[in-house]
């Protein structure tokens, strides 16, 4: 037996930050075309958020980013999914913050539909 799903596509919400493309060239919000790993949440471009390599990140990496108190922090590893240090994920986990990793094209898009929600979510982007 086949259910029919519905699903309900809208576009870019007012007021919300949107990731229209990826690639490994640069990573374009909102018309404005990032060509190095970027944060955001649904309100802003953090542009003082400074990137480290995947292996290196540790909690204090991520401090300004927490204290905007998301529920899911997004972490988008470029073409492939490269996994955080673990003590990076129990951290979050101590904090009661969902911390996800996958490849970034993914990570935009989850990115988008949860941020068009109004979600409290937050994204690291890599190329």
């Amino acid at each position: 037996m086949l259910r029919e799903a519905l699903v309900k596509f809208t576009k870019e919400s007012a007021g919300t930050i949107t990731i229209q493309s990826v690639t490994t060239a640069a990573i374009i919000v909102n018309g404005e075309s990032y060509a190095r790993p970027i944060a955001l949440t649904p309100d802003e471009v953090v542009s003082d958020w400074e990137p480290r390599p995947i292996a290196e990140l540790v909690e204090a990496h991520f401090e300004e980013l927490l204290q905007r108190s998301p529920e899911l922090v997004i972490l988008g590893t470029g073409v492939t999914c490269v996994f955080p240090p673990r003590e990076l994920v129990f951290a979050f986990a101590r904090r009661g913050v969902g911390l996800e990793s996958m490849d970034t094209a993914a990570a935009a898009r989850t990115f988008n539909v949860l941020a068009g929600e109004r979600r409290q979510v937050t994204a690291v982007l890599y190329l």
